[in-house]
């Protein structure tokens, strides 16, 4: 018995259903992208209170109670000094529950570069869902060519290392050199008309 390829009709169907999956596949990606920003900004707003750790509990209370003793030494030194209670400086303690978070600039400073690296990966997932949908219709296309002259085409398609080759850093250099050069040689002919 010889295995039969695949009909007309299955092809159909496959490439059919290979084009929904893209979409779909793309959509969850919008919404991964999404729920994962949502994700940051919980990470970022989560205050941290002194009692949610034993540790925590212990350093601050130990903090307090300094923080006290000095103060009470400060108060000393203002009263003999002469300087009124409420002009007096003092010492405060807390426990900063947000760390870097507590400060609006650094918290959008984050949030930017979140959505970013966010929409980074979102078009690099897109970009591979893509690249695997081609790969998979261009499989199930070629398992039904028939003539030498379709696989023939099929293989010559161009890839994209050789729509796009490599570059090199001298090949760079030469391109910046050259237009410094252009650059100097137009603002030279222009300064002496």
């Amino acid at each position: 018995m010889t295995e039969r390829g695949m009909t007309k009709g299955e092809r159909m169907e496959l490439s059919s259903l290979i084009r929904k999956r893209e979409r779909v596949m793309k959509m969850q990606a919008d919404e991964r992208a999404a729920a994962m920003l949502a994700d940051f900004d919980a990470q970022s707003a989560t205050i941290y209170a002194f009692d949610d750790d034993a540790v925590w509990k212990e350093a601050t209370k130990v903090a307090a109670e300094a923080v006290k003793a000095a103060q009470e030494q400060i108060e000393e030194r203002c009263k003999a000094l002469g300087i009124p209670r409420e002009f007096a400086p003092g010492l405060h303690f807390g426990l900063h529950g947000r760390g870097q978070n507590e400060v609006q600039t650094r918290r959008v400073e984050l949030r930017r570069a979140a959505k970013s690296r966010i929409e980074a990966i979102m078009i690099e997932a897109k970009a591979k869902i893509e690249r695997l949908s081609l790969d998979a219709q261009t499989e199930v296309i070629a398992s039904g060519l028939e003539s030498a002259a379709a696989k023939t085409f099929l293989e010559a398609m161009p890839t994209l290392e050789l729509l796009m080759p490599t570059i090199n850093a001298v090949e760079v250099k030469q391109l910046v050199d050259q237009r410094h050069d252009a650059r100097r040689s137009r603002y030279d002919t222009d300064t002496y008309q």
